[in-house]
């Protein structure tokens, strides 16, 4: 029985091209921040009414929950134009969030750069699959 090289494509299987990398990047991304604006929703339900935050405590949920939803939804729509620079806008969220609990400045700062990176390697990844692709048309990797 002849065993076949990892690295050579089966004959009977069609090559399927990847998912793209810059929408996987930014998408989870946007899930990440997700979980930072919940964490950071905790601390400013436990320190309301002290220091600068004055909201009430359904008033700091309610922003929250918009936000955390607009985040996933931006986060699902990365495969389109207008989706990526929906999820950029919607990094100005965490930086308001970052009026009411100091810290989450830092993680604002983090994550903008988290997106940017994602936007740029994403894009790096994506062309250089493409060049590789486009000269080895019968090698390219199966997804």
């Amino acid at each position: 029985m002849t065993e076949l090289n990892p690295h050579t494509p089966d004959p009977n299987r069609p090559i399927v091209a990847k998912k793209r990398a810059q929408p996987q990047f930014l998408s989870t991304t946007l899930v990440l921040e997700v979980f930072a604006v919940l964490f950071a929703t905790v601390v400013a339900v436990k320190f309301s009414g002290i220091g600068k935050i004055t909201l009430s405590i359904p008033a700091i949920w309610s922003y929250s929950a918009v936000v955390m939803v607009l985040l996933l939804v931006a986060s699902r729509l990365q495969t389109k134009p207008l989706g990526i620079y929906f999820g950029a806008v919607l990094q100005a969220t965490l930086v308001v969030m970052g009026l009411f609990v100091d810290l989450m400045i830092v993680v604002a700062v983090v994550f903008i750069g988290l997106w940017i990176a994602s936007y740029f390697l994403g894009q790096k990844i994506d062309r250089e699959r493409a060049e590789y692709d486009a000269l080895n048309p019968g090698t390219a990797p199966n997804a």
